[in-house]
């Protein structure tokens, strides 16, 4: 919205700032960061008063998290207010991939929390059924999908970009829909069940978004997706404000959040956060380099089909518990122990990630 201060600008004065990107995902960034130190506080008071007993332990979980009991939930709340806040604030309006990712968001975070809701105020760990959260999610992602094949460029419309070999495009088509759809539910479910320990999971959102971002500015710029060999597409540099905004208000969040939480991010926090990164690597066309950037998440997921899978083919476990950050609890990891593992696995994985931008 402060975009449109440029209209005031002779091109010499401070208004002129407004034009750069990257001046206005510092602001982005700062803004949120400032929400979160704000408002954490009085919302974690408020969740307290509002919710009592708290978010609702598992009984089957590890015996560690039974003294979390009492601790509220719905903490994404603080960091949906952040980063919708500054990205209105100082990203374009008239972009429409803001708009989706913004979209994108809000929508997971809705269906994030009702669940919240459901476990709050019934005291059950089930929550909104899965098959609805689900069916939610990819309507959501259906709308996305389908807006994002009416904003990329023609030459990449419908078709799956691969990293490093710029010129191999796998043409899908309308099958795209599907694809990305799956991309954008997929990484919010992979984030939703990395959410386990405090801290876990908002930690590598932060860092993948980081990469997203250098991602996006890079292939929303003609110049520097030229030299370094992606594609092409006008208008995702915004998105560098959205991202700069997710990881102030994650900063924020974390403030609180670190061990032990004071607030847990509920599913409001984690499908939307995970949502959104998928949104963004739709809108980039970097859906493959989400796999690596967001690897953790991935690790995450399939921890829990491959454990589901063969528990019912054999009646055994592969893991101790899973997610597998549970496994390594089972192990005798300390949570500390194993936050700060996954967090620096997770940066290696960004650093690959962003390295596949340059092939020569």
């Amino acid at each position: 919205m402060l975009y449109w201060l440029t209209a005031l600008s002779d091109g010499g004065d401070v208004f002129n700032l407004f034009r750069y990107i990257t001046f206005r995902a510092g602001m982005a960034f700062a803004t949120a960061l400032i929400f979160g130190f704000l408002f954490g506080r009085p919302l974690i008071n408020l969740l307290r008063r509002t919710q009592g007993k708290g978010q609702p332990i598992r009984t089957d979980g590890p015996e560690t998290h039974f003294s979390k009991a009492g601790t509220p939930t719905m903490g994404g709340v603080l960091i949906l207010g952040a980063l919708m806040v500054s990205t209105l604030l100082w990203a374009r309006l008239d972009n429409p991939f803001v708009w989706m990712c913004l979209m994108v968001t809000a929508g997971f975070g809705l269906i994030g929390f009702a669940d919240d809701y459901a476990k709050v105020s019934k005291q059950n760990v089930s929550g909104v059924s899965g098959k609805v959260r689900l069916g939610l999610g990819f309507l959501v992602a259906a709308v996305a999908s389908g807006w994002m094949m009416h904003v990329h460029p023609p030459e990449l419309t419908g078709n799956l970009a691969f990293p490093i070999f710029k010129t191999l495009l796998l043409h899908l088509g309308w099958f795209y829909i599907p694809f990305s759809m799956l991309v954008i539910v997929g990484s919010a479910n992979a984030v939703n069940l990395t959410d386990g320990l405090d801290g876990l999971a908002v930690m590598p959102v932060m860092i993948a978004a980081a990469a997203l971002g250098i991602i996006a500015y890079v292939v929303g710029r003609a110049d520097f997706s030229t030299y370094l060999d992606v594609h092409y597409v006008d208008g995702t540099g915004e998105l560098l404000i959205f991202c700069a905004a997710l990881i102030g208000g994650g900063l924020g969040f974390l403030w609180y959040n670190a061990p032990p939480a004071a607030v847990f991010m509920g599913d409001t926090g984690s499908l939307a956060l995970g949502g959104a990164l998928g949104a963004i690597a739709v809108a980039t066309k970097h859906e493959i380099v989400l796999g690596i950037v967001g690897g953790l998440f991935v690790v995450e997921a399939l921890s829990v089909i491959i454990q589901v899978g063969y528990f019912k083919r054999t009646g055994k476990r592969v893991f101790l518990m899973a997610p597998i950050h549970h496994h390594f609890e089972k192990k005798g990891w300390q949570e500390p122990q194993i936050v700060i593992r996954f967090w620096i696995i997770s940066l290696i994985l960004a650093l690959i990630g962003l390295a596949t931008l340059k092939v020569r």
